[in-house]
């Protein structure tokens, strides 16, 4: 499988491309960053999609939502499915998506691990259980450097809660006030940022006299590149439409 990697110099396109060199049916042909940089790279880096001359069978972006646009528009033109991982995307950005899915196959998750999207269905199990009886809030910690907020995968925890609940609860970010007490159909999203954290999301379900969490922890980056791969693997062939990572994991 040839893999187009746009934000190529980023973290998670470094972490992506570095797996994808030990993984002996995976090879990243061409990478696509507007930005440059002095790290080591196996494959040409262009700044501009429609300048790339290689080929390749599906495009893994982790970039900036600035780029959805005309990565969008290439892959379209190209006929190559997409796993988009990612966030802070507007509703304009979110329309382009949804309209190239009825000519290509796309994959989009705020959150690329497999752990995640797991959590989404057991915390949506203890909503139909929970829900109305206890209180729900959201933690979300992330480094330092994050530039949304709240993350992704946090507002994503919040709509499958909402997905179950009779009446949805309205989210709120974050308390502060002399009377901040909460009310009855909230939805409470907290976050945190500091150090190097690669991401801590923890769903708190407060009953009278009892509190059930669930929390996922990523000890690195990692887990979101194996994942965009699996991504990648599963997307490579199918059909045009839009795609999850429940998908991936046929749940």
């Amino acid at each position: 499988m040839k893999i187009i990697l746009n934000g190529a110099y980023g973290r998670m396109g470094r972490h992506i491309a570095e797996i994808a060199e030990t993984l002996p049916d995976i090879e990243v042909t061409a990478g696509v960053d507007k930005s440059t940089s002095s790290h080591p790279i196996t494959f040409p880096v262009y700044k501009d999609p429609f300048q790339i001359t290689e080929t390749g069978d599906v495009i893994i972006d982790f970039s900036h939502p600035s780029a959805i646009p005309g990565l969008v528009e290439y892959a379209k033109v190209k006929r190559l499915p997409m796993v988009i991982a990612t966030t802070g995307l507007s509703e304009h950005e979110l329309d382009i998506i949804t309209e190239a899915s009825a000519h290509i196959p796309i994959l989009r998750a705020a959150n690329m691990s497999l752990g995640i999207c797991l959590m989404h269905e057991l915390v949506k199990r203890m909503t139909e259980v929970l829900g109305g009886t206890f209180d729900i809030e959201i933690i979300e910690q992330h480094h330092n450097q994050k530039s949304d907020s709240p993350s992704g995968t946090a507002l994503a925890l919040a709509d499958s809660i909402n997905s179950v609940l009779r009446k949805p609860g309205q989210l709120v970010y974050g308390r502060h006030g002399a009377d901040s007490r909460r009310e009855k159909d909230e939805i409470g999203i907290h976050a945190v940022r500091g150090g190097t954290v690669p991401g801590i999301h923890t769903v708190i379900f407060a009953g009278c006299d009892e509190i059930l969490e669930i929390t996922h922890t990523a000890q690195s980056r990692k887990v979101f590149a194996l994942g965009a791969i699996h991504a990648a693997r599963y997307i490579t062939g199918k059909p045009p439409g839009m795609y999850d990572m429940k998908d991936v994991l046929q749940i």
